[in-house]
């Protein structure tokens, strides 16, 4: 009995002695950490258990699935070094401290029922330990025990919701990374479950460590810091700090700055940097202005295009910026002509993919593969490739390691840390010349890895908190990767804080988030505030509005999707007019594949060799109602006649058991038929079309998709080489398929079909059907069908950016002013027919505008009595010399008399009125 009394005197000093430590004072050996090239060791191995304790917020517990029992009770116990342990049936070891916890029975406030109502039903426990901040430092474990303290169940915590009410004042702190200055250079760290935490400098990034110094924490920010005198530019740095991790102990971590601006080689150091610093600025940044192309969201004309592909096999780049960002300040090289013609016809954004650090290309010592030269439908080539995917040059990059930092693969020497600054800089300089506005695809949605492994950072600094979690603790990874959570606050902040800087001191005019539907709503829109405050004017946020995984139907928050967007002025890909256009859908694969035709395709109106049993005529009519509804915008309120008969709003519309209409503005939504996702329309159309289609008629059926694209409301968006026929060789999952399977070819020789069989991991299953197709000549487009496109596809482009009446910014304008002819269940579906009225439109340009869209493989002619009598005729661009396609020139008719037009096969012809 004494014995027992006189270890619970001792378990209320002990959690004294454990709260009252300095974790300040703690780093006498850090010098010799930082001499230790270990990313991690395990100081003290911890018990593995589940986290399936969830802390709604500062001292309220949930234990999902757990009942109150009689002769029970629930205690929460801690250890600072992780030595706890809870077996059942015995008593809980290696406590420092424990505190017994009253059960809680009222209803959780409304905001707090709606963040957690994923969770299922669960005992409810209030935690009345003194200084939570410092426990949550340590171990700590939920334990159900008996009366007489043998363990029934034990679990360890999820703890975002403590941190984030515990340091709510976190979220002021504005320079969190570093900031050399002329004085001194002050190293900010948000880690406030670590005991202590060193800052190691070098002088490059090799070598051992100039010094070693311990940070202070901030008790009420969770912030640790540290000032040392002079400007340290230049020079290199990590963290070590020792933190408990759950199921692995009390660890040492050695970890780069998550809020680096640049590193050295493979992001092992990061780099001394003040981006305001002249130094990093190459002559004339800070006179390079974007072009002023945008005045609203729904002006922009984006090329989605990869760095890397750009010039890596461009032979009129010099060899040493082939596949790097200085490829782009060669103005003469072929494929900045190329971007600089877009520009001129009517192009605005280029959208890089991912040029943020990513952990997926090494740095120093990348692979070029050597590639056979085999038969068309051979499997060596992709053989080749893929034996050194893994240690190639190429990715595309959806695996961010510093979402602060340019990516060093694509600098001259990523091993300097200034040379990535800058060349990044000049790139952008490089496209403002050409005209172009630069954007960047983000990806915020999940890291590279978590955990403990060697290319995590935000985990091993504040394990558990960055990432989002499953009811076992284990991180989700819906998105295919380690999934983050913006929910929280500091995720939040890191994000919001990294899109800022990428717009204040790289001039990022427009950003385009992955699978921004995993993000809250609230984060997107604080974000869209904060960022248009900074600038003084809107910076244009698109991103992909997908509805799956753990966040799904808003099962954890609002979500920053397509339906849940409604009105937030950001828009989203829509995959309503993509799929009707393309055929098939996600996840379509085996002879669906070939089957699954689309509207411009064949669905229907030109079966392929494949396609045994007729397709209903009621399916071409849908597809063209749902082309519709991307050339109106899809506007929720929009209303047309369906092929039915019927006058519905577009959201009356159905698409997959959605409203086909979704969007309240225009400039909610991002028209595309083509990104670097899955396969090119060029490859799509390879299986869907018949197999006689000529090569012209190919053509002219993948500038049928762009035209959708371009005539349609809403943003408009392009994958680089769409208007070069660009094929992957049939790839439906290209992102780590080498250079070989993406390349791009601007001197118009080659669009790259028929390059070997396509990598067989993603693609084997298609072998039977891509193969024959390979090998099939008649499919492969020469120069003079590639040049045909290219043409074609500026002439769209000039044409968009002939008259505002293609880009109009309201919801209001589009009601008033878009009528479509030959509607409901009499009309001709293979011919979509626009009106477009420009009368009191400060931007019309002309009259009255009308565009007709032809997918039949034959030529049609429609009288709209509507339209009897009127002055049309053709657009100027289909009448300027060098034309992409001369037909309409030639075959194209609008008979007053009777108000008939003529238009040619699979073409888009537009009539105006001046």
């Amino acid at each position: 009995m004494k014995n027992k009394m006189r270890i619970r005197l001792l378990e209320g000093l002990t959690v004294v002695l454990l709260l009252s430590l300095n974790p300040g004072q703690a780093s006498a050996n850090a010098p010799a950490a930082c001499d230790d090239e270990a990313l991690h060791r395990v100081l003290q191995p911890a018990q593995a258990i589940a986290a399936e304790g969830i802390w709604l917020g500062a001292r309220l517990l949930q234990w999902p699935g757990v009942r109150a029992e009689a002769g029970s009770r629930f205690k929460l116990y801690a250890s600072r070094d992780g030595r706890l342990r809870a077996e059942p049936g015995r008593r809980v070891s290696g406590a420092d401290g424990a505190w017994t916890l009253a059960e809680r029975t009222a209803p959780l406030p409304e905001a707090l029922a709606q963040r957690f109502k994923y969770l299922q039903a669960g005992v409810r426990l209030s935690v009345s330990a003194p200084n939570l901040r410092a426990l949550h430092r340590g171990q700590m474990l939920l334990v159900q025990e008996q009366a007489d303290g043998t363990v029934q169940r034990a679990t360890g915590l999820q703890a975002a919701a403590a941190l984030d009410d515990l340091y709510v004042a976190a979220e002021r702190v504005d320079d969190l990374g570093v900031k050399p200055g002329p004085g001194s250079t002050r190293f900010k760290l948000w880690a406030p479950t670590a005991q202590r935490v060193s800052l190691c400098r070098y002088a490059g990034g090799s070598g051992r460590a100039l010094s070693a110094q311990a940070l202070r924490l901030d008790p009420s920010t969770g912030v640790w810091s540290l000032a040392l005198p002079g400007d340290l530019t230049g020079s290199y740095y990590s963290y070590v700090l020792d933190v408990f991790v759950r199921g692995v102990g009390l660890v040492r971590n050695r970890v780069t700055d998550p809020y680096s601006v640049s590193l050295t080689t493979d992001s092992r150091r990061s780099y001394v940097a003040n981006l305001e610093d002249p130094k990093l600025k190459p002559a004339g940044w800070d006179a390079s202005r974007a072009p002023a192309k945008v005045l609203a969201q729904t002006d922009m004309v984006i090329y989605e295009l990869h760095v890397r592909d750009f010039s890596i096999g461009d032979a009129s780049v010099m060899p040493a910026h082939r596949g790097k960002y200085l490829a782009f300040t060669e103005p003469e090289s072929n494929g900045m002509r190329h971007l600089r013609a877009l520009g001129a016809a009517g192009l605005t954004d280029v959208h890089l993919l991912p040029v943020f650090d990513i952990a997926s290309v090494p740095e120093a010592a990348c692979i070029t593969p050597k590639v056979p030269d085999a038969g068309s439908d051979s499997e060596a080539q992709q053989a080749a490739v893929m034996a050194v995917a893994a240690s190639d040059c190429f990715n595309w990059g959806y695996d961010p390691y510093h979402f602060n930092a340019p990516e060093g693969s694509y600098s001259t020497d990523p091993a300097d840390g200034a040379r990535r600054i800058i060349e990044f800089r000049r790139m952008v300089m490089g496209l403002h010349a050409a005209g172009l506005r630069v954007g960047m695809d983000m990806v915020y949605n999940h890291t590279a890895a978590s955990g403990q492994k060697d290319t995590s950072v935000l985990d091993r600094i504040v394990p558990g908190y960055y990432q989002r979690l499953n009811a076992r603790g284990e991180v989700e990874q819906s998105t295919c990767c380690d999934n983050t959570a913006t929910e929280h606050r500091m995720m939040a902040k890191l994000m919001s804080d990294s899109v800022l800087q990428w717009a204040q001191a790289y001039k990022i005019a427009s950003f385009r988030f992955d699978l921004m539907a995993h993000q809250p709503r609230a984060a997107m829109e604080a974000l869209q505030a904060r960022l248009d405050a900074a600038l003084g004017r809107h910076i244009n946020l698109i991103g992909e509005g997908w509805n799956f995984g753990e966040v799904a139907d808003g099962a954890r928050f609002v979500q920053a999707s397509q339906l849940s967007l409604n009105g937030s002025g950001i828009g989203t890909f829509s995959d309503r007019t993509r799929d009707a256009v393309r055929g098939g859908g996600h996840g379509v694969s085996g002879e669906a594949m070939l089957t699954s035709q689309g509207y411009i395709n064949g669905l229907v109106h030109d079966p392929n060799e494949r396609v045994t049993t007729p397709r209903p005529r009621s399916e071409l009519l849908r597809a063209a109602d749902l082309v519709r509804v991307g050339l109106a915008g899809s506007l929720r309120d929009y209303e047309m006649t369906t092929h039915d008969g019927a006058l519905k709003r577009l959201e009356q519309l159905d698409y997959s058991g959605q409203p086909a209409g979704y969007v309240s503005q225009p400039g909610e939504v991002v028209n595309y038929v083509e990104n670097h996702d899955n396969q090119t329309l060029f490859d799509i159309n390879a299986y869907r079309l018949p197999q006689t289609t000529s090569r012209e008629d190919r053509a002219r059926v993948q500038m049928l998709g762009a035209a959708i694209t371009a005539f349609s409301q809403g943003v408009a968006y392009f994958h680089a080489g769409q208007d070069l026929l660009r094929s992957k060789s049939l790839d439906g999952n290209s992102y780590d398929s080498g250079d070989w399977f993406n390349r791009l070819d601007w001197s118009y020789a080659d669009n790259h079909f028929g390059s070997g069989a396509p990598p067989k991991a993603d693609n084997g299953v298609m072998y039977p059907f891509a193969l024959p197709l390979l090998a099939n000549p008649a499919i492969k487009p020469g120069p003079a069908e590639i040049a045909m496109s290219r043409e074609m596809f500026r002439d769209l482009l000039a044409i968009r950016a002939s008259s505002g009446l293609f880009r109009l910014r309201t919801a209001a304008e589009v009601r008033a002013r878009l009528q479509f002819h030959n509607t409901g269940p009499q009309q001709n579906p293979v011919l979509i027919v626009g009106r477009l009225d420009g009368r009191g439109h400060a931007d019309a340009g002309f009259k009255t505008v009308l565009y007709l869209i032809n997918v039949g493989a034959q030529a049609q002619r429609l009288r709209i009595a509507a339209e009897q009598g009127r002055d049309y005729e053709l657009h100027p661009v289909h009448l300027r010399p060098g034309a992409g396609d001369p037909r309409p020139a030639v075959l194209a008719r609008y008979d007053a008399a009777d108000g008939s037009f003529s238009i040619p096969s699979r073409s888009a012809v537009v009539f105006v009125e001046k």
